[in-house]
């Protein structure tokens, strides 16, 4: 058959493999995090599981829920990532790199909340230091966003342990904000959002006309879809923040005290996300308690569900100052309305579960979405191209991406970090 012109081709199907497994069996490349600094260099991180860790050398924490060990590492990139440097490993997971005033900063989770500091733009490190004590914390890597002199970010907090499994309805997004002008090693610089999980929020009695949830999981125990196939309980995970400055947005505060967060929706389908909010009781911006709730739309009905293409797997969320958009970088689903008893053995975990495609999508108000373009498209089902993240560089976008090839174990478990780069992007819209 010809091939038809008009065919979408990916934007950035090469790539530069920042690191490879050399035991693909049993050592995992996970939880890519991307930044770029004020004078060019990119600094990158990752983490890597799985049995083949327990064996590295250097940093690393005990063993964790899968009994794994696991090592966070640092690079740096001055060829706009063409080649990259090692810097140093960390003893900590689910961690990204973010600027704050003179100083980068990577934030992730032993358990409690580790972090640590470069003052030359990535080049050496300080020693891990711990933001809580005796907690359990979650969080892939998502956004950072600057404003009213701080940074805000969210990571996941494990409030009670009821769910046998995977816990995602028990997590509580918590916005976090730290000035700029502190040091962000130390707890006292930070202030922590109120906490509201999934199951304080959803019920059984408030599912009807959205098809969700897609299984009839129990709460605590899920359901086997299958014989080997499992969907856990309905959750809440990996969340984004966000902050409208349209005047003309419904959700617009002109106080600049507000913060909505989007997260992934885990309910056994697609095409959502999980919508909450945060609004800082402050006289002025940047101060006071923060206080998590839910959104309303004019109706008066509260909104827990929003349009979002790869709302399913962990995704992306980026606003770019100049074309005022806010640009997605998710996970394509292409055949989630396939029995699960029919899925081929390759298939990973249930229907709505590919991770293959890595989709861009852009829009004025996080509702409505216009596609963008396919990012990448691993050529076998075990080379996934998910969990990505973006940074603007210039005119483009750069995207680190945990992915594999053929030596994959299993499209979740791969075995590449790959770095990729949109060019000229904002042409992209339309």
């Amino acid at each position: 058959m010809p091939s038809c012109p008009h065919a979408v081709r990916p934007l950035a199907d090469d790539f530069t493999a920042l690191y490879s497994s050399p035991d693909p069996e049993r050592l995992f490349a996970y939880s890519p995090g991307i930044v770029r600094l004020d004078g060019g260099r990119l600094v990158a991180t990752l983490d890597l599981g799985g049995p083949g860790a327990a064996g590295l050398a250097g940093p690393k924490y005990g063993r964790g829920e899968m009994g794994w060990s696991w090592q966070g590492k640092v690079f740096t990139s001055d060829d706009g990532g063409r080649t990259w440097t090692h810097r140093a490993d960390f003893p900590f997971m689910h961690a990204r790199p973010f600027a704050a005033g003179r100083s980068v900063y990577v934030l992730g989770h032993a358990g409690d909340l580790t972090v640590i500091r470069s003052d030359d733009a990535g080049a050496t490190w300080s020693a891990p230091s711990r933001l809580t004590e005796g907690q359990h914390w979650h969080q892939a890597p998502a956004n950072v966003l600057h404003a009213n002199g701080c940074v805000y970010l969210v990571m996941e907090r494990r409030t009670r342990f009821d769910i046998r499994g995977w816990y995602v309805g028990e997590m509580a997004p918590v916005l976090m904000r730290g000035r700029l002008d502190h040091d962000l090693t130390r707890r006292e610089s930070w202030s922590f959002a109120s906490e509201l999980t999934f199951r304080d929020v959803m019920s059984e009695s408030r599912t009807d006309y959205f098809g969700v949830p897609f299984y009839a999981a129990d709460p605590v125990h899920g359901v086997m879809v299958t014989p080997t196939r499992h969907c856990a309980p309905m959750g809440w995970l990996e969340t984004n923040v966000v902050q409208f400055t349209d005047p003309d947005h419904l959700w617009h505060d002109p106080s600049g005290r507000t913060f909505h967060l989007w997260m992934r929706a885990h309910t056994g389908g697609t095409g959502y996300a999980c919508l909450a909010k945060v609004v800082e009781g402050g006289e002025t911006a940047g101060t006071g308690a923060m206080t998590t709730m839910l959104e309303h739309v004019p109706s008066g009905q509260a909104i827990l569900y929003v349009p979002c293409p790869g709302g399913q797997m962990k995704f992306h969320v980026l606003y770019d100052d100049v074309t005022r958009l806010h640009w997605l970088l998710s996970t394509q689903a292409t055949d989630s309305m396939i029995r699960a008893d029919r899925m081929p053995d390759d298939r990973y975990n249930l229907p709505n579960n590919e991770r293959r495609r890595l989709q861009l999508h852009f829009s004025r108000n996080m509702v409505d979405w216009c596609f963008a373009g396919l990012v990448a498209a691993g050529p076998v089902e075990k080379a996934s191209r998910h969990y990505a993240s973006m940074a603007i560089d210039g005119d483009d976008l750069v995207v680190l991406s945990r992915s594999g090839d053929e030596r994959a174990r299993t499209p979740h478990d791969g075995n590449l970090i790959t770095f990729h780069r949109v060019r000229g992007f904002r042409g992209l819209a339309y």
